[in-house]
């Protein structure tokens, strides 16, 4: 792994407090959050895509031959699945944080209701 990359500690933080919501329509502000993260990971690897090509192309590599010709190893596969993970990590943040404020808020009394309501004829 490449020293100059530093480990985060994989720690679930949340903002406090209420969102604020910009669409009327339900799940558009949440979208909204989802592409912007999309367009920022799309940025960086743009400018960082335009970096190695002209390097390689000061150097006279032909850059997009080796790409396709590249065959990675076990290492290099997990440390490309761990990026994906974090990445989906923050372009799903708003339905994790809300499934987990859902999954807080149950309890078993409202569990106990629900199913006592659902049961009655």
């Amino acid at each position: 792994m490449d020293n100059t990359t530093q480990e985060r500690p994989h720690v679930i933080r949340h903002a406090k407090g209420k969102r604020p919501e910009f669409y009327e329509t339900p799940g558009v502000d949440a979208a909204m959050s989802m592409i912007m993260v999309l367009a920022s990971e799309l940025s960086v690897v743009r400018d960082r895509l335009d970096s190695a090509e002209r390097v390689a192309k000061a150097n006279g590599l032909d850059l997009a031959a080796g790409i396709e010709a590249l065959e990675l190893d076990q290492d290099a596969l997990e440390e490309r699945e761990a990026r994906r993970q974090d990445f989906m990590q923050r372009l799903f943040y708003l339905q994790l944080k809300d499934a987990d404020e859902a999954a807080q808020a149950q309890t078993s009394e409202g569990f106990e209701a629900t199913i006592h309501e659902i049961a009655q004829p």
